[in-house]
């Protein structure tokens, strides 16, 4: 509020007066201010660190994660003939890929149609069933096997489709099994005859045994036009023919159905891309790890630099840094160094301190890397520098692995002794299918329960052996969306009475199958008597003696022992001792733990610039408290002075009138 003087004359300088009283009464708002200043200084400061933290903690990601000390690199001399990846079950080696044949999906098309649009038949809904196989034996000739016979593929999902007086024309019927995500792309191909319109059909996948049957129940028209059996009556023509890859690697005849052959060389999967030879390589990936290392000592010279900037002071200037003799900056500082001058164990390698690789401090608090010492540690030792930096494990069973940690994992070598294997949920029915064929009625479905999850399935119809009965039904399980799509599977396979046999896919109590009647061929004729399995069981177990959690096939380290958090996946095998599962936590794992305990909401930064805010706006409210005491203390001199003003400006002008009547009675006197 500006101060100005009330102009009535008694020559009292009341805005001067007023302003400097004001000024002594501000003392304690510049205080205030100051402080703020200092603090908000603090703040900037904290957020200075905070990035300088978090990019350290950026640099840590590739090196915390254990993958990326399993990885092998893995190239082609001419990736145009075939790319190659590999995975941390590769080895080293060299080898020669010669590919000779690409495998390729088969196309079939139907009888042409005058139009896309007009209505098929009567609009029965018909089922369109859909099985993937082998076709072999037999002569093709314009599109048409003969004496063929046809073996379904029991690893491939059948898939069925619906149509009705809603869907059954050439577009309905291509939308519809479009739609249903069958693995087959539904097309329509128009040749310019008489009846132009075909129905194209593509297998999505490629392969010798990924052929094409349909089985159609229901309308008499659709089943002319759609139902292809190339064991039987084709009402399609084969226009592409599915077939395999063939290559040789390193000599040896290798036969794919699909381009990409990951099971030749262990851990290296191997993708043809044209006819011709090539040669592959697979190396320890030595330049990647040095560069994220590199990376590492970068990211942390820059926040040692900017810790040493925050908390340095100059006696020339005299100028300190905001965060001179900050005890969280300086916490922050000593964790990190602690950190890394603490060797680590668990492993048993011969490697425990980053000095043992050549990254060592220097005398500013800086590190350094002698790049000879650290490229002969990584070309010779390579799984053991993982150890230095990841959170790793090694098991010396080779049934069992390492499949995870936690924080509270403690690195260290633990005893592992197995008391039960886990088991699968298994139905094994009770009637000897060999002894003759099995009919399954058109319209046939099942209610299936795997895992506690329940589904119905449609079963396929026709007449089947007892190992064509057991691939229709594992692949018309797993077709089945409520379980495809939760990833839910079966096998089933005839054992040796005869009996079939269905097996969930996983591990452990909550392992089951069981079969339910529905419509059409009953349960019995699959299973006999037999309807419900029985349950699968956990692993079960201890490390170093304490029992641990089992849960399907993977024991987990009991919570308040050292190997809290551990999991290690035993994959069958004997009970009793299994060895040893070596653990470490490396340098990046724990710097990454800490970073993230630094920067957490709960965090030492996080905690002190709270601290800090909440401060600014104590002293906010204290400025405006004051500001507003300071306008009324303003007010009341102004009134206070301004009232003496006119008094005495009255006092004058009183004083005046005196003098000039004395001066009268003076003058009358002399007279």
């Amino acid at each position: 509020m500006a101060i100005q003087s009330t102009g009535i004359g008694s020559g009292l300088d009341v805005s001067g007066i007023v302003s400097k009283l004001m000024s002594i009464e501000s003392q304690p708002l510049l205080s205030i201010q100051k402080k703020q200043t200092s603090y908000q200084a603090d703040l900037t400061a904290l957020g200075a660190l905070s990035g300088s933290v978090s990019s350290f903690q950026s640099s840590l990601v590739a090196l915390s994660s254990s993958s990326t000390f399993k990885t092998l690199a893995a190239t082609a001399s001419d990736s145009t003939i075939a790319s190659v990846t590999a995975s941390s079950t590769a080895s080293a080696g060299s080898y020669n890929v010669n590919v000779t044949q690409l495998a390729q999906s088969q196309t079939i098309s139907s009888a042409g149609q005058l139009n896309t649009t007009s209505a098929i038949g009567s609009g029965t809904s018909t089922t369109l069933s859909f099985q993937f196989g082998t076709i072999s034996g037999g002569t093709l000739a314009s599109g048409a096997y003969t004496g063929a016979t046809f073996t379904q593929d029991a690893t491939q999902s059948t898939g069925t489709v619906t149509i009705d007086s809603t869907n059954n024309s050439l577009q309905g019927i291509r939308d519809a099994i479009n739609n249903a995500k069958i693995g087959i792309n539904a097309s329509i191909v128009g040749d310019g005859s008489a009846t132009p319109y075909h129905l194209v059909l593509n297998s999505s996948a490629t392969g010798a045994n990924s052929s094409i049957k349909i089985d159609v129940a229901g309308d008499a028209a659709l089943q002319s036009l759609l139902s292809n059996d190339p064991a039987g009556t084709q009402n399609f023509k084969e226009v592409t023919t599915g077939q395999n890859a063939n290559m040789t690697i390193n000599g040896i005849a290798i036969t794919s159905p699909s381009n990409k052959v990951g099971t030749a060389i262990q851990g290296v999967t191997v993708t043809a891309q044209k006819i011709g030879t090539t040669s592959v390589s697979v190396t320890t990936n030595t330049a990647s790890v040095q560069n994220s290392i590199n990376s590492f000592v970068s990211a942390y010279n820059s926040l040692n630099s900017t810790i040493s900037q925050l908390t340095s002071y100059n006696p020339t200037t005299k100028v300190a840094g905001a965060l001179l003799g900050d005890p969280t900056t300086q916490a922050i500082q000593n964790q990190v160094r602690n950190t890394l001058s603490t060797a680590v164990n668990g492993l048993g390698g011969g490697l425990t301190s980053l000095a043992q690789i050549g990254v060592t401090f220097q005398k500013d608090g800086s590190l350094a890397v002698d790049s000879s010492k650290l490229q002969t540690a990584l070309s010779n030792n390579f799984s053991d520098v993982g150890g230095l930096f990841a959170a790793i494990g090694k098991t010396t069973d080779s049934l069992t692995s390492l499949s995870g940690s936690t924080s509270a994992t403690q690195p260290g070598n633990y005893a592992l002794n197995v008391t039960q294997i886990a088991t699968q949920g298994v139905l094994t029915g009770d009637v000897n299918l060999n002894t003759s064929s099995t009919t399954i009625a058109a319209g046939t479905k099942i209610d299936v329960k795997i895992d506690g999850l329940t589904g119905t399935v449609n079963l396929a119809a026709g007449n089947y052996t007892a190992s064509q009965l057991s691939a229709m039904i594992q692949s018309s399980i797993n077709g089945t969306s409520s379980f495809s799509n939760l990833g839910v599977s079966v096998t089933a396979s005839i054992d040796t009475n005869g009996f079939l046999k269905i097996t969930s896919g996983s591990y452990g109590s909550a392992s089951t199958v069981s079969l339910t009647n529905n419509t059409g061929t009953t349960v019995s004729s699959l299973t006999g008597s037999v309807t419900s399995g029985t349950t699968g069981k956990n692993v079960s177990g201890t490390l170093n003696g304490v029992v641990a959690t089992g849960l399907g096939q993977i024991l987990t380290g009991a919570t308040g022992s050292p190997s809290e958090g551990l999991q290690v996946v035993v994959n069958g095998g004997a009970t009793g001792a299994r060895g040893t599962v070596n653990f470490s936590q490396g340098y990046a794992y724990k710097l990454n733990n800490l970073a993230s305990s630094f920067l957490g909401t709960t965090g030492l930064i996080s905690s002190a610039t709270k601290g800090i805010n909440s401060t600014l706006t104590t002293l906010q409210k204290q400025t405006t408290d004051l500001n507003a005491r300071l306008a009324l203390t303003q007010a009341r001199l102004q009134a206070q002075y301004s009232s003496l003003d006119t008094i005495i400006s009255n006092l004058n002008a009183t004083q005046s009138f005196l003098t000039s009547q004395i001066g009268v009675l003076n003058g009358s006197t002399n007279k």
